[in-house]
């Protein structure tokens, strides 16, 4: 029942919006901001030039977690995961995985696939997952890691084939599709999008921000656009959303200390 003002503060894969966020806007709970992750913490985990983070943030609400996908095109010789994780150790380095970009979902999901299963892709990255999946669709690369509510539509249009989700179970749109720890692989990986304030917000405006996402998932019609979507709905709220954050947080600091040394000089360029 209200009207946002939408702000689009473009640039550094967010840290633009999220250093005003944290640094430059008043605490007063007119200003909230889409945070997703891992961009939100791998930003600032991996270039400490940039000085925000989620301690100064009063993170209200998760709407939605897009779990990740391998996807290949629809005449990919790579019929099923195994076919391309058997490739993979046959070629260490040598079969090419697209992903949104160094610092992402799919580029750390990619990290942790590797260190689960044993394994070596050559990584590209590319700017965005739109040109990720592009690719592999058109057979630049041997298959995207992505996320299913961004690719879902070439998916249900017979132009992207899905090998395996990262999700925790098998996902109704996908029932035909095995998880990674079907494969035997311990990894369940994704984008979290939901909404944050800065710190120091006022308790009743974060009651009432709150509320109002809890009407927003009972609500018949969201909860159907989000289907149509293949958006994955996981309500985190307040203190539980805070805790998320934090162990999400944890675990890419201790992945990218594990890897940093072979990681930044791609990071750079």
């Amino acid at each position: 029942g209200v009207t946002f003002v939408n702000q689009y503060l473009p640039g550094a894969t967010g840290a633009i919006a999220w250093t005003k966020l944290a640094n430059q806007t008043e605490a007063d709970g007119l200003t909230v901001s889409i945070t997703n992750t891992p961009m939100l913490m791998t930003n600032y985990i991996m270039n400490p030039s940039i000085k925000y983070s989620i301690e100064q943030l009063t993170p209200l609400a998760n709407v939605v977690t897009d779990p990740g996908v391998i996807v290949v095109a629809k005449d990919s010789p790579y019929k099923s995961a195994k076919d391309l994780l058997d490739a993979a150790r046959a070629k260490p380095g040598r079969v090419t995985i697209g992903n949104s970009g160094v610092g992402g979902d799919d580029f750390f999901s990619t990290i942790m696939i590797e260190k689960a299963a044993g394994l070596k892709f050559q990584k590209v990255p590319f700017q965005g997952d739109g040109p990720s999946w592009s690719a592999a669709l058109a057979g630049k690369i041997d298959a995207s890691f992505n996320n299913l509510g961004i690719t879902f539509p070439q998916i249900k249009a017979g132009n992207l084939r899905v090998l395996a989700v990262f999700a925790a179970e098998r996902l109704p749109d996908l029932p035909d599709v095995p998880t990674l720890r079907e494969l035997g692989i311990d990894v369940v990986a994704g984008s979290s999008r939901g909404y944050s304030a800065p710190k120091g917000m006022p308790a009743e405006a974060q009651a009432q921000f709150i509320e109002a996402m809890k009407r927003v998932f009972a609500n018949p019609d969201f909860q159907a656009d989000a289907a149509k979507r293949a958006m994955t709905l996981d309500l985190k709220a307040g203190d539980d959303y805070a805790s998320y954050l934090k162990t999400q947080e944890s675990a890419f600091v201790q992945i990218w200390k594990e890897v940093s040394a072979a990681e930044k000089p791609l990071a750079a360029k």
